[in-house]
């Protein structure tokens, strides 16, 4: 397999064929995120694509395949189709595609081409939404507003493929933690999706969230202060059938829960975990990362 640049990848797709469609990220503005800066957006040949399907076809049978890197559904129809068509055609097994998406790349997309994508196999997209606050996400540079970001989802799961949502904790820093918490609960809730996970942000060295932080204008909520923050979105989402994460590398308290099933304890948890500020059931900052 041939690959460029910074290869990524939910945790849930750690077993999956990792198959780079793009190289970078097409938005690739957003303040805290460093993973492709100084990296240029490009969508690979059809040809090399085919080099790596054959190359992957040879080692046997494989149930999964996620379609690197940062927003391989930006790729236009017509050279995306002949991508799925290749990976069903070649790969002996495959149960499933996935890809991470963005609004702008969903809502280029019209419903019968997304639909189209899930009869090829694309079953599951995880959408970046970071938070429900309107302010926020500007201030982020995400590049969608809050009804752009409802309409992709919505999109997403209208065509049948399975939508994991992302959202992260502090992103509001510590002056807008719980308007950002309220805000992404109700975004979280008219999205309604199949899987939720919520990260923690790490802010790195020579992204825009960086030189705020060091200039003073933002700030981290402490750890209890992210804890709440998680309390709270768990606390105000109503969901229909959510399996809700927060088992990333960057979080303090892992959970695997299913909402609304396991909302109570949960949320039990948390508050004692706040009131009692037993820091000795935190993961520890030396294990945590991205």
């Amino acid at each position: 397999m041939k690959y460029e640049g910074m290869i990524i990848r939910p945790p849930s797709e750690a077993h999956s064929l990792l198959l780079q469609v793009t190289v970078g990220c097409s938005h690739n503005k957003c303040t805290f995120c460093g993973t492709y800066k100084g990296e240029k957006f490009r969508i690979k040949s059809f040809e090399e694509i085919e080099e790596d399907i054959l190359e992957a076809a040879s080692w046997g049978p494989i149930d999964r395949v996620f379609l690197c890197d940062g927003d391989a559904l930006i790729v236009p129809q017509r050279k995306l189709l002949p991508v799925l068509e290749a990976i069903n055609r070649n790969i002996r097994g495959v149960q499933r595609i996935g890809t991470y998406a963005n609004a702008k790349s969903v809502l280029r997309k019209t419903p019968k081409e997304l639909k189209e994508l899930r009869e090829k196999g694309l079953k599951i997209a995880y959408l970046g939404v970071e938070t429900g606050n309107e302010e926020i996400l500007d201030k982020i540079n995400k590049g969608a507003d809050y009804e752009e970001l409802v309409k992709a989802g919505r999109m997403l799961k209208e065509a049948g493929i399975t939508l994991s949502v992302t959202v992260l904790l502090g992103i509001g820093g510590k002056e807008k933690s719980l308007e950002h918490a309220k805000d992404t609960a109700r975004i979280l809730t008219e999205m309604d999706p199949e899987f939720v996970g919520a990260l923690t942000v790490m802010v790195i060295p020579g992204t825009p969230l960086y030189q705020e932080m060091k200039e003073g204008s933002f700030e981290l909520p402490d750890v209890f202060g992210l804890l709440e923050e998680l309390r709270m979105m768990i606390a105000e989402s109503n969901f229909t059938d959510c399996f809700f994460t927060s088992n990333h590398a960057s979080n303090y308290v892992p959970l695997r829960i299913q909402l609304p099933r396991d909302k109570e304890e949960a949320l039990r948890l948390l508050t004692d975990i706040i009131q009692s500020k037993n820091r000795r059931v935190l993961r520890p900052e030396f294990l945590r990362g991205l």
